[in-house]
């Protein structure tokens, strides 16, 4: 009888350490599989920022590319701008200077306003 309980025995003990490795692999196997994931999460976080760079390198190259074009714009439209006021002095410069010269060499001599509501100089 003890024979048959040391067998027991031996039997169940070599059954625990069967579930101890079995245990153990599925742990090792757990573990394996989370490190697995982390690289897979971390490839493919490299791979969206890569992908979202060159997408805002290519937005901001296109954009930078619309600043030229309005500065060059800016640019026509000043230049037309200044076009115009140059045409418009060359067109009245003449009839502004003969205005001035008229004003400064035709005087009208009068007597001022206020001195003529006053009754002019007889009433001084």
């Amino acid at each position: 009888m003890a024979a048959q309980n040391s067998q027991g025995i031996q039997t169940l003990l070599e059954a625990e350490k069967e579930a101890a490795k079995i245990v153990q692999q599925a742990r090792q196997y757990r573990v394996q599989r989370l490190r697995d994931a982390r690289s897979e999460a971390s490839k493919e976080i490299d791979e969206y920022r890569h992908a979202k760079e060159s997408e805002f390198k290519a937005f901001e190259a296109s954009h930078a590319g619309n600043t030229t074009t309005a500065q060059v714009a800016v640019d026509r439209e000043t230049e037309s701008k200044l076009q115009a006021t140059t045409d418009a002095f060359d067109v009245n410069k003449d009839a502004v200077i003969k205005k001035l010269l008229d004003r400064v060499v035709l005087v009208k001599p009068e007597l001022h306003r206020n001195l003529k509501k006053l009754g002019g100089p007889e009433a001084q």
